[in-house]
């Protein structure tokens, strides 16, 4: 396959050899396993997905999606796989950064919190017998 067919020069793409901790990642997680969220600017193939040409639109700003997981790209770049169930796309699952992200649900209550929760009420429970 032609090079000039995979690669568009006018795409600016992530400099992962040089990348450090993202200065618009927050230090802890911002976003959860189940949680709404909604995507703040169009998703494009950065070169991290094989199966389509870089710059191809993989999801649209304003789709609605869930939390699916969340991990790192070179160990540096807190990525969150969403899940935009019935989109109006070939894919229905990406990887997005966290400042392409906004909470739908303010009240989210991460598992984690919910255990916390869980526990204190417990603690409670058992001190008063």
């Amino acid at each position: 396959m032609d090079a000039k067919q995979m690669f568009d020069p006018n795409v600016k793409l992530h400099d992962s050899i040089t990348a450090s901790r993202s200065g618009r990642d927050e230090e802890e997680p911002k976003f959860f396993v189940g949680q709404k969220v909604k995507l703040l600017e169009d998703i494009v193939n950065d070169g991290t997905y094989p199966h389509a040409k870089i710059g191809t639109l993989m999801m649209q700003k304003g789709s609605i999606g869930y939390i699916k997981d969340m991990g790192e790209f070179l160990q540096v770049i807190r990525v969150y796989e969403v899940h935009f169930f019935g989109a109006d796309m070939d894919l229905e699952i990406i990887g997005c950064r966290e400042h392409e992200l906004e909470s739908m649900e303010d009240d989210f209550k991460s598992e984690d919190d919910l255990e916390r929760e869980a526990m204190k009420e417990h603690r409670e429970k058992m001190s008063k017998l």
